[in-house]
C-alpha cells in the first residue's frame, strides 16, 4: 500500500520484501476438469487421502463468519468430509484450517480476497490445504454457486524451482512515501521475503497454532521479518570483509549495487506492473557486487544531526534520539544549503519551486587511479545537469563532490506529474 512504509529513519536500513522463484504448487481440480492455480506446503501429501475428491461447500456456517472460517463459525452437520472454501482475512491463515479440522472437515480452499491479489503466502497446514489467488477464487465460487453438487480435489506438486519470474514485490510491502521524512526514498532495497525456510523454536508448532501438535526444526514465514534477516547476514559478510566501514557505507553499497531486472531478463514486478521506486528502493540486493562497490556514499553521525535539523525537529525531539542538546540555529548557519549524503535522491517540488541543487561526496573503496563518469537517465518532466561529470580518483579512500540540479520543465497543469523517477549511476 502507498504511503504506508515505517522505520523511515535514514541511519536505518528499511528493507522490502520480494519473491523467489521457488514454488509449491498445490493446484485445485474441480470436477468439470478446470484447473485452479493454488500453493501449499502441506506435509501430509504422501496421504492418500490428501489428493481425494470432495464436495465443496461455502458459506457453511451457522452465523457470520463462516466465509472466513472464523471460530465457531462452520456447522459440523454441513462441512464434515467436506472441502471447505475459507476466504482469507480477519484470522490467520493457518487458523483457519484448524477450525475447518475441528468441524469435521477434510480439505480446505484458502481464498484470496481482492485486498490480497495472487500474493501465495504459504503455511504448513494441519489439514490437506492450499491457497489460491483472487482471481481463480473468482473462478471457484461461480463454480460452485453454478453447480449442483460441486467436487474438487487438492494435487499437490511438492517443490518448483526456476519456472517463474523472480524476484518480483511481495504484495503485502509497506510502500513510500514516507510522511514522516518526505526527503528520503524509502524502502531503501528489498530481499527475499516470501515463502522463506526459516528455523524455528522447539516449543511452537510450525503453525503457531497451540492445538497443533507437531514440531519441527524449521517452518515457512513471509514478511519483511525475512527480508531483513538476509539484509543483516550480507551486512555481516561485508563488515567482514571490510571490518573498518561504517554501517553507513555498508548500506551504500548494498544501495548502489542492487538491480531491478529480475532472472528473466524483464523489469521487476509488483502485481501486474512493473515495480516504481516507491515499492523497490535501489532495487533488489547484490550480495557478489556488494562486497566490491567500486565507491561509497558516506555518512557521519552528525551529518544525521543536521539532517534532523533540516527537517524541522526541536530541540527536544533531537535529544530524544541523541541524548545531546544542540542548536540547529547554529548547525545550520554552518551548513548552508545541506543534503544528506544518501545512496539516492529524492526532491519534492513545491508550489512556485523550479529548480534543486543536490550535493553527493563519494569515497573510493575501489582502486587508486580510477576515473569514474556519469549516466543520467532524467524523470519524465526533469531535466538533470551533473556537475563533474567525472571524477577521478588518484588513491583509495580518497572523497570527491559533485552536485545535481534537478530542474522542472515548464508543464501545464494537466501534465503535471504526481511522482516520476529515473537514475544517475557510474
Amino acid at each position: 500500500m502507498l504511503n504506508s512504509v515505517a522505520n523511515e529513519a535514514p541511519w536505518i536500513a528499511t528493507v522490502g520484501a520480494s519473491t523467489l522463484d521457488r514454488r509449491f504448487p498445490a493446484i485445485v481440480r474441480l470436477s468439470n476438469g478446470k484447473f485452479l492455480y493454488g500453493e501449499s506446503m502441506y506435509p501430509g501429501n504422501n496421504s492418500s487421502s490428501a489428493e481425494e475428491e470432495l464436495e465443496l461447500v461455502y458459506h457453511a456456517g451457522s452465523q457470520y463468519g463462516g466465509d472466513y472460517c472464523l471460530k465457531n463459525s462452520l456447522l459440523r452437520a454441513k462441512v464434515r468430509g467436506k472441502m471447505v472454501v475459507c476466504d482469507r482475512g480477519i484470522n490467520e491463515r493457518a487458523e483457519k484450517g484448524q477450525v475447518v479440522k475441528e468441524s469435521g472437515g477434510a480439505a480446505m480452499i484458502l481464498s484470496n480476497t481482492e485486498i490480497n491479489y495472487e500474493e501465495y503466502s504459504v503455511d504448513v497446514h494441519v489439514l490437506p490445504a492450499t491457497l489460491i489467488g483472487f482471481t481463480e477464487s473468482l473462478q471457484l465460487k461461480k463454480y460452485i454457486s453454478s453447480t449442483k453438487k460441486p467436487r474438487a480435489q487438492i494435487i499437490f506438486g511438492g517443490t518448483s524451482i526456476g519456472k517463474s519470474r523472480a524476484p518480483a514485490v511481495a504484495q503485502f510491502l509497506s510502500r513510500g512515501r514516507s510522511f514522516m521524512d518526505p526527503s528520503i526514498l524509502k524502502p531503501d532495497m528489498i530481499a527475499p521475503g516470501v515463502n522463506i525456510i526459516s528455523a524455528w523454536p522447539h516449543n511452537l508448532s510450525p503453525t503457531g497454532i497451540p492445538e497443533d501438535p507437531r514440531r519441527v526444526n524449521f517452518t515457512v514465514i513471509s514478511g519483511t521479518s525475512m527480508a531483513c534477516p538476509h539484509v543483516s547476514g550480507l551486512t555481516a559478510l561485508i563488515h567482514s570483509a571490510h571490518p573498518k566501514w561504517t554501517h553507513a557505507a555498508i548500506k551504500s553499497a548494498l544501495m548502489t549495487t542492487a538491480y531491478i531486472i529480475d532472472h528473466s531478463g524483464r523489469q521487476i514486478m509488483d502485481g501486474d506492473q512493473p515495480a516504481g521506486l516507491f515499492a523497490i528502493g535501489a532495487g533488489h540486493v547484490n550480495p557478489v557486487r556488494a562486497m566490491s562497490p567500486g565507491l561509497i556514499y558516506d555518512i557521519s553521525p552528525n551529518d544525521y544531526v543536521t539532517h534532523l535539523c533540516t527537517q524541522k525537529y526541536t530541540r527536544s525531539d533531537i535529544f530524544m534520539i541523541t541524548h545531546k542538546n544542540v542548536s540547529c540555529h547554529d548547525i545550520m548557519q554552518k551548513n548552508k544549503n545541506f543534503s544528506l549524503n544518501y545512496p539516492s535522491i529524492y526532491v519534492v517540488f513545491r508550489p512556485r519551486m523550479k529548480s534543486k541543487m543536490i550535493k553527493r561526496r563519494l569515497t573510493n573503496v575501489g582502486i587508486p587511479n580510477s576515473t569514474y563518469s556519469v549516466e543520467v537517465k532524467p524523470p519524465e518532466g526533469i531535466k538533470v545537469r551533473v556537475r563533474p561529470q567525472r571524477l577521478i580518483f588518484r588513491h583509495i579512500n580518497q572523497s570527491l563532490s559533485y552536485r545535481v540540479w534537478l530542474i522542472s520543465r515548464n508543464m501545464t497543469a494537466s501534465q503535471r506529474l504526481s511522482y516520476s523517477h529515473g537514475y544517475l549511476k557510474s
